[in-house]
């Protein structure tokens, strides 16, 4: 591949350049034109041909969310970050962005003072080139059923019901998870554990929208809370989030210890939690994302003859993680986003009636 070309759209002058200087740093990008709002950049998409469009929410004429909408409808396919404030509005409106088909977001400062590029930077960066891969010919090959979890075959764990789900997600994420959740049933008979790689604000506001659209309750989990079968818990943007059982009372544990994979809540870090409490009734999913959060831990999990779902290459946003941990050999079933819910609550289903039937 050439460059990454990058079109910058932000009704900021300010705004534009500080992106601006800092992408033009870095070899690998070339910023091929900038646009004071969705309007001009819808005007210059076929004359540019950009790889990859960082875009602003609030700007006049033609909004963040209208110009989603206008580049989908008219079939442009580039990713999308949106450049978010930190915000309760500004997490509300990049979801509904995300909705409408935006790949991505990074959050700027909503105050004065604060150094938007320090802030912005490293980020931007990082998810650029991530979503700029995706659009690049990948010489891994497509992915199957390494091994037939839901099907005829045996399942790894058979002897031993499943007691709890963990799944960790990044890179469209919250479109992903607003599939899955509304066919949860409403009996799962084990709790959800989920980490969805989010800011503050922006995981309270996810929590509430899955509520919104699921059969089961689906809490910002808080530190101390105890877990209940039937109901999930999203780790808060900032803190880590892990499961702890003593004396036969499992709850949760938050905690703000450095970032793992850069990420903080990490996934890694709470597969390691539900591997060391659950062991082999562990299953677990890894979904669209980029980089590799979620390896390590799916290898603990598995370690403890727990089970691993991926999703597969074609029905991810990026295929990082759950590629990943397809590349280590440890997924049980590669699965299209369309089956995972079901598969998930399937297999909890089938394991808890064989061993209501050995009973």
């Amino acid at each position: 591949m050439g460059k990454i070309k990058v079109l910058i759209v932000d009704d900021s002058a300010v705004i534009r350049k500080v992106l601006g200087d800092l992408l033009r740093e870095d070899p690998e990008i070339e910023v091929v034109g900038t646009a004071a709002n969705g309007k001009i950049a819808l005007a210059q998409l076929a004359e540019l041909k950009p790889d990859v469009v960082t875009l602003d929410v609030e700007m006049p004429e033609m909004n963040g969310l209208e110009t989603v909408k206008a580049m989908r409808d008219g079939g442009a396919t580039q990713p999308i970050i949106m450049c978010s404030s930190l915000t309760a509005h500004g997490a509300s409106t990049t979801l509904d962005a995300l909705a409408l088909g935006a790949s991505d977001y990074v959050t700027k400062p909503s105050s004065h003072g604060v150094n938007t590029r320090e802030v912005v930077g490293e980020d931007l960066l990082r998810k650029i080139k991530g979503l700029a891969s995706t659009r690049a010919p990948d010489a891994r090959p497509a992915t199957g059923t390494p091994a037939a979890l839901w099907g005829s075959a045996p399942v790894p764990v058979a002897a031993a019901a499943f007691d709890a789900i963990a799944i960790g997600v990044s890179t469209g994420g919250p479109n992903a998870l607003m599939e899955i959740f509304p066919k949860i049933p409403c009996d799962l008979p084990v709790p959800i554990f989920l980490v969805q790689h989010m800011p503050p604000l922006f995981t309270k506001m996810l929590a509430e929208r899955l509520t919104e659209v699921s059969k089961i309750k689906v809490f910002e989990a808080h530190n101390g809370q105890d877990v209940v079968p039937g109901c999930a818990y999203l780790a808060p943007g900032g803190f880590h989030m892990e499961v702890k059982r003593v004396i036969g009372r499992t709850s949760i544990v938050l905690n703000e210890n450095p970032p793992e994979n850069s990420c903080r809540p990490a996934v890694d870090v709470l597969f390691r939690s539900v591997a060391a409490v659950y062991g082999a009734k562990a299953l677990a999913a890894v979904l669209t994302g980029m980089c590799q959060d979620g390896l390590l831990g799916c290898q603990a999990i598995r370690a403890k003859g727990g089970t691993i779902v991926a999703q597969d290459k074609d029905s991810s946003a990026v295929w990082g993680m759950p590629g990943a941990v397809v590349e280590a050999g440890i997924a049980s079933a590669v699965l299209p986003l369309g089956q995972v819910a079901d598969a998930l609550s399937g297999a909890v289903k089938r394991a808890e009636n064989r061993a209501e039937a050995r009973a």
